[in-house]
C-alpha cells in the first residue's frame, strides 16, 4: 500500500525504500527494525506501520531500550551516527552466543565518524552484513516544509555568551551538512545565495553549504548531478523580518498554533455532554480537510465548514435546525459509514470554535493595532502619524496579558526602527514586565534595532505593492519572505544585497519564460519535474505564515516549486521565550526539543 504522503515526505519515503528496503526485496522473510529517537520521528513523518509491514518489517523497536532476543530474525538498524545509538547496536552483539538477532543491517542517516566506525569494527563486525550512509538529516515536516534536528540552534546562533566560542561555527557546519542532505534528496545542486546584513551568519552558512555541496557531489558516485541545477537556495537570518514572528495571524493553522495549546501537532478537545471525554487529533497532511483549510482565513474556514457540514447532514434527514458539534455527534451514531469523515469535521469545527472564542474575547481588539503598527498605515491607507498613540490603548487595557503587550511593544519598536532608552524603560516599567524585559531587549542580538542608536539606519526590504490585492482588514500584513520568493522567481533580487556564493551560478528561469526553440512539455507532472525549484532557509526558526507563503507562491508560479525550511518551527510564544534566553549562561537555558 502506497503511503498517503505528499511532496518532501514522499521523496524521503522513496529514498528510504531505495536505500534501505530495496536491499531486502528478494528476501521473503520478516525483519525487525531498530530506530533511535531521531529516526522514529523521521519515519513517523513519512510513512505508517502498514507501509513498513509491506516492506517486510514486522516489529519496530527502540535501539536504546532493553529488548527480548529474537536470534532467528535479521535486524535493520536505521540510526543516527551518535555514540548512544552505536552503543545500542554494539550491546545487541556483545558475543556471538548472546546476540539478540541473527544479523545486523546498519543504515546511518549521515556520515559516520571514524571513531564510531572503528568501535563497531572492533566490537561486532562479524554480525554486520551491511553498513551504509543514506544521507537524510532533516525532517520533512510538510510537503514543502523541512526542519533540522538541532533544538538549541537558536541559542547557539544568536546568544552573545557564545560569540567568542567555536560553538557558533560548529552549529553552522552541522546545519550546512543537513541542508546538503535535503538538496540531495531533492536531486538538486542549487546556486547558493544569501541576504547580506550586519551579521556574517547568513554568509558563513551559505559558504559552508556551497563547500559541502561541492564535496558531496564530487564524492557521490551514484549521482548524475555534477554541475549546478536550475534551482536556487536562499539563506536568510531570522532578524530579516521580525514583524511576522510576533503578529497575530488569522489564517487557520497559524492562528490555531498561536492561540491553542497544540503540542507535537496534537490538538486535544472534549466531546459534547456532561460526561464528555477528552480526545486527541493529530494535525497532519493525511487529513485532506486540514490540508484544504490550513492556509485559509478563519472567516473563510468557518463559512466553508458550515457548507461541508450542511452537505454531510443533507445526506440524511437526521440533522435538523442549526448545525452544532452535538448534532454531528448524533449524526455519527446514525451514519457509521461516514464516521471517519464526520469525526474530522468535528475536530476542525472544534478548532475553529476555540480560535474564535479566543479571538472574540481579546485578540480582535489587538489585531487592528498590530496591523496599523506593522504596515504604518490604517485600513483606509492613511499613514500612522503617531505610533505611540496607536500602542497606548493596548498597554492600558487590563484584559490583555503580558505576552500580548510585549508583542505590541515589539511591533511599535520595529515600526519606528528602534526607540530611545528612556522610552523603552518607561514602557517596561508601566506595563510591569520587568522579569520578561529581555524578550524585548535581546532582539539586538538578532541585529534588530531596539534602541535607535544601535543601528544608524537599517536598510529595510523594499515591499511589493499589494494595495490591489483583496485582504481582510485585520490581515493586511504579508510576510516579507513572500516578497523575497516572488522577487527571486522573477529574477528581481539585487545581487549586491543577495550575492551568490557559487562560482558558476546556474541560469535562473524561475518564472518559466519558455524559449521559442523549446518543445512544449508533455504534461503538468512533466513540467513540475523539470521546473525550477526555490529553496529558502531561515536561520533561527520559520513561522506558519512564512510556510503558508511557500505554498501560495508555488500555486501562483506553476513553473517554480518553493520549499521552505529552518532549524525549527516558531510560534510567537516559543520565539519570545527563546529570545529571552539569549542573555542567560548556557547551563541555565532549558532547550525545548522539537
Amino acid at each position: 500500500m502506497a503511503p498517503a504522503v505528499r511532496g518532501l515526505k514522499s521523496l524521503v519515503w522513496q529514498r528510504l525504500k531505495s536505500a534501505v528496503f530495496d536491499d531486502f526485496r528478494k528476501e521473503e522473510e520478516w525483519k525487525i527494525m531498530l530506530l533511535d529517537d531521531y529516526t522514529t520521528k523521521l519515519l513517523s513523518l513519512c510513512c505508517k506501520m502498514t507501509d513498513l509491514l509491506a516492506e517486510g518489517v514486522t516489529v519496530v523497536e527502540n535501539v536504546y531500550k532493553i529488548r527480548e532476543p529474537v536470534p532467528h530474525m535479521k535486524a535493520i538498524y536505521l540510526i543516527t551516527p551518535t555514540k548512544k545509538s552505536v552503543d545500542g547496536l554494539i550491546d545487541d552483539f556483545i558475543t556471538k552466543s548472546s546476540s539478540r538477532y541473527k544479523a545486523a543491517y546498519v543504515y546511518f542517516t549521515d556520515f559516520c565518524p571514524d571513531s564510531l566506525f572503528n568501535k563497531i569494527k572492533a566490537s561486532c563486525a562479524k554480525s554486520i552484513k551491511r553498513c551504509k550512509e543514506i544521507n537524510i538529516s532533516f525532517f520533512p515536516y510538510e510537503s514543502q516544509v523541512f526542519t533540522l534536528n538541532i533544538p538549541d540552534a537558536f541559542y547557539r546562533c544568536y546568544s552573545p555568551t557564545l560569540e567568542r566560542t567555536k560553538d557558533k561555527d560548529a552549529v553552522l557546519q552541522v546545519m550546512a551538512e543537513q541542508i546538503v542532505t535535503l538538496c540531495a534528496t531533492l536531486d538538486e545542486n542549487p546556486g547558493v545565495r544569501y541576504k547580506s546584513g550586519p551579521s556574517d551568519r547568513a554568509s558563513k552558512l551559505a559558504q559552508l553549504v556551497e563547500k559541502s555541496l561541492e564535496n558531496y557531489y564530487k564524492t557521490d558516485e551514484k549521482s548524475q548531478i555534477k554541475a549546478k541545477t536550475h534551482s536556487q537556495l536562499i539563506i536568510i537570518d531570522r532578524g530579516f523580518d521580525p514583524v511576522s514572528t510576533v503578529l497575530h495571524e488569522l489564517t487557520f493553522q497559524a492562528m490555531a498554533y498561536d492561540l491553542l495549546p497544540i503540542e507535537n501537532d496534537t490538538y486535544k478537545y472534549k466531546t459534547e455532554g456532561s460526561g464528555g471525554k477528552e480526545k486527541e487529533a493529530i494535525l497532519e497532511e493525511d487529513d485532506d480537510l486540514w490540508v484544504k483549510m490550513r492556509h485559509k482565513h478563519i472567516a473563510d474556514v468557518i463559512e466553508e465548514l458550515a457548507k461541508i457540514l450542511k452537505d454531510t447532514s443533507s445526506k440524511t434527514k437526521a440533522a435538523e435546525g442549526k448545525l452544532s458539534i452535538s448534532a454531528l455527534s448524533h449524526l455519527m451514531k446514525k451514519m457509521p459509514l461516514c464516521r471517519k469523515e464526520i469525526s474530522k469535521q468535528v475536530v476542525h469545527l472544534n478548532i475553529a470554535e476555540d480560535c474564535m472564542t479566543k479571538f472574540k474575547s481579546n485578540i480582535e481588539r489587538l489585531c487592528k493595532t498590530e496591523q496599523d503598527l506593522a504596515l504604518g498605515t490604517d485600513a483606509e491607507g492613511q499613514k500612522v502619524k503617531d505610533s505611540m498613540r496607536v500602542l497606548l490603548p493596548v498597554l492600558l487595557n487590563k484584559s490583555h496579558d503580558s505576552y500580548d503587550k510585549i508583542r505590541a511593544i515589539l511591533l511599535y519598536i520595529f515600526s519606528t526602527n528602534g526607540t530611545t532608552q528612556e522610552n523603552l524603560d518607561k514602557l517596561i516599567q508601566n506595563v510591569q514586565i520587568g522579569s520578561d524585559s529581555d524578550m524585548i531587549r535581546n532582539w539586538k542580538y538578532l541585529d534588530v534595532p531596539v534602541i535607535s542608536s544601535f543601528v544608524a539606519q537599517q536598510h529595510k526590504y523594499t515591499r511589493r505593492d499589494r494595495s490591489k490585492e483583496e485582504t481582510f482588514q485585520l490581515s493586511r500584513w504579508t510576510p516579507v519572505i513572500k516578497d523575497v520568493m516572488e522577487d527571486a522567481i522573477e529574477n528581481k533580487l539585487d545581487s549586491k544585497d543577495w550575492p551568490y556564493c557559487s562560482r558558476c551560478p546556474p541560469t535562473w528561469n524561475g518564472s518559466g519564460a519558455v524559449s521559442a526553440r523549446q518543445k512544449p512539455r508533455a504534461s503538468y507532472r512533466e513540467e513540475r519535474r523539470s521546473a525550477a525549484r526555490l529553496i529558502v532557509f531561515v536561520i533561527g526558526g520559520v513561522t506558519y505564515s512564512e510556510m503558508r507563503s511557500a505554498y501560495q507562491v508555488s500555486e501562483a508560479y506553476k513553473s517554480c516549486e518553493v520549499v521552505i525550511g529552518s532549524t525549527h518551527i516558531l510560534t510567537p510564544r516559543r520565539l519570545l521565550e527563546e529570545v529571552k534566553s539569549l542573555s542567560k549562561p548556557k547551563d541555565m537555558v532549558c532547550i525545548k526539543d522539537e
